[in-house]
């Protein structure tokens, strides 16, 4: 086995001082303070001193990186994305399509079910992909932000279990505007599927959100981007995310989809338990100014801002800076922030071995410094 200690550890639920884990392969063994754990003689102690161990970070929306689209056929891209997001403490991720053809997003399914199923057999140091959030083509034209019109199709169960197939069930999370026609049903479906439902490119009414959530959806995406601004006497859809007890809801805190102040309201309203980071990253993420694949269409970025059209189009955010930027611009504790980019999503997700520090759980575990910045990045126990 191997022990793990340092001066601190968030569990995120907890915070111990002086803490040592104890890895037995992929999985946690054991976790305490070093008042209380014994380590075995012959295991392999890596201290790293004054830092931070936290869960690893999971990304529930998630486009590319390093050069890389998730929806495009490179094996050596996909190498060098999962690799980008282990050293910004992402150890486990979603990969997030975009409105395309129906034939090109029905292949695209294929292969990152492939991915999906062949993980076990990943060489370390890289993310692991978990399942497959399906953004597109269920949107609302009124709200689609950069997703190509031509490609928004109707919600229907048959389209829906098309997609479903060619995903081989992994698709996990599912981005639909519930105002459509048509989108109750699936909403109600996906739900008996297992399938995070989630509100998102949506012009819906507080009324339609409200039938929504009764059908079983309990998410929203990217909460105030391509959704009806909130109004005093038509609050909409966003008055049901941050008001609903029983929903949690994700931003991007890269401070240009949100200015500083509304991350701070986002958060007031959905506290330590419902609030999820997501960096909706692109190809372009780790990269130098320039032009990028977004799904079937080229994106554009200057000075760390992502557009096409004009229009925002993803981020080039990483997971590390998105819990760095919540400290800052919210003057959140290390503890809560991580527990935003760790144990949030795996609830959202339905994944109780995920996002936490504790026996059983999976060996993924991030070595923060005291200003959040990422030391080393452990997945599965190897890092």
């Amino acid at each position: 086995m191997i022990a793990l200690t340092a001066k601190w550890l968030c569990t995120p639920l907890e915070r111990v001082e002086h803490a040592v884990v104890l890895l037995d392969g992929p999985n946690i063994a054991r976790v305490g303070p070093r008042t209380n754990i014994a380590i075995p003689a012959g295991d392999r102690v890596v201290d790293f001193g004054d830092a931070t161990l936290v869960p690893g970070f999971i990304d529930i929306h998630v486009h590319g990186g390093a050069g890389h689209d998730v929806m495009q056929n490179n094996a050596t891209g996909l190498a060098a994305f999962e690799q980008l997001q282990a050293k910004h403490g992402v150890t486990s991720y979603f990969p997030t399509t975009v409105t395309a053809p129906l034939d090109a997003t029905l292949a695209a399914l294929d292969r990152l079910a492939s991915e999906i199923e062949s993980a076990d057999a990943r060489p370390t140091g890289r993310a692991r992909p978990l399942g497959i959030h399906l953004e597109g083509p269920f949107l609302s034209h009124a709200r689609r932000g950069v997703h190509p019109p031509a490609n928004l199709l109707s919600p229907t169960i048959s389209l829906f279990d098309r997609l479903w197939q060619a995903a081989r069930g992994q698709i996990r999370i599912m981005t639909i505007a519930p105002e459509l026609p048509g989108a109750l049903e699936v909403i109600a479906e996906a739900t008996r599927r297992g399938v995070c439902v989630s509100f998102g490119h949506s012009d819906a009414d507080l009324t339609a959100t409200e039938k929504a959530i009764a059908a079983g959806a309990h998410h929203a995406t990217h909460t105030f981007n391509a959704m009806r601004p909130l109004n005093h006497r038509d609050p909409g859809i966003i008055a049901a995310v941050l008001t609903d007890p029983r929903g949690s809801a994700d931003i991007i805190a890269d401070g240009i989809h949100l200015d500083p102040a509304i991350v701070k309201l986002f958060l007031k309203a959905k506290g330590a338990d419902g609030a999820v980071l997501i960096t909706d990253a692109t190809a372009a993420t780790g990269m130098p100014d320039g032009r990028y694949r977004l799904g079937d269409f080229d994106v554009d970025v200057k000075d760390g801002k992502c557009t096409a059209d004009g229009k925002l189009a993803g981020s080039v955010l990483t997971m590390d800076r998105a819990v760095q930027n919540v400290m800052r611009m919210a003057g959140w504790e290390m503890q809560d922030a991580v527990r935003l980019a760790s144990l949030n999503p795996a609830n959202v997700t339905r994944l109780p071995n995920y996002g936490r520090i504790e026996p059983g759980s999976r060996a993924d575990i991030v070595v923060l410094n005291s200003s959040g910045k990422v030391i080393q990045t452990i997945a599965g126990g190897a890092g």
